[in-house]
């Protein structure tokens, strides 16, 4: 477990929350399991398919609008619950949705962003596990623009954001012309109702 030492933030990296075999299964499970999706998006006026696959489960009814998106939760599956337990575990929250992305190649990314979003409280507590290949997360202070931090999100990781955050940092996964394996990413969210 890594505690790391930014102003304004609250974040927790576990570099191998999951191991070996047991990521490769809950990886090869996801990928074929879920219904992934892509949908569009409106970035400076234009409107583009978002740079990645996603999908949505939770508890029932519950939805969660980002980017002009809306998403309505599938049910649970097996495989998302046993991730599920053990992220609740580590973090001591109880999570009644995730959102899903696929990163199938480096092309795949997520730009410049915070989970503030008014359904996810007013200090969002996300929980975000990685299976497959390594990517690399960048964070920046929105008000100290010196104020950057990057790390490599390796298979198996489990990366907690809480406390202030989301108020004070935006974070991204960025494209890259390196070959990467695909990335499954799981983003545990306690959605208020």
């Amino acid at each position: 477990m890594l505690t790391l030492q930014l102003p304004d933030a609250d974040i927790v990296f576990y570099p191998s929350l999951l191991e070996g075999q047991e990521s490769d299964r809950f990886f090869t499970e996801l990928t074929r399991t879920i219904d992934w999706r892509q949908d569009w998006i409106a970035i400076y006026g234009r409107s583009m398919p978002q740079p990645r696959l996603t999908a949505w489960h939770g508890d029932p009814g519950i939805s969660y609008t980002y980017s002009g998106i809306t998403m309505h939760t599938s049910p649970w599956t097996p495989t998302i619950l046993d991730l599920k337990a053990k992220a609740e575990a580590v973090s001591g929250v109880v999570f009644n949705s995730v959102l899903l992305n696929l990163y199938r190649d480096g092309n795949d990314s997520m730009g410049w962003h915070s989970d503030d979003e008014p359904e996810l409280g007013q200090n969002p507590v996300i929980g975000s596990l990685s299976l497959g290949g390594t990517r690399r997360f960048m964070l920046r202070h929105r008000a100290e623009k010196g104020l950057k931090h990057q790390l490599e999100l390796t298979f198996g990781s489990f990366l907690l954001m809480q406390g202030t955050m989301q108020h004070y940092w935006q974070h991204q996964i960025p494209k890259t012309k390196r070959p990467v394996p695909p990335r499954i990413n799981l983003t545990f969210r306690a959605i208020l109702n």
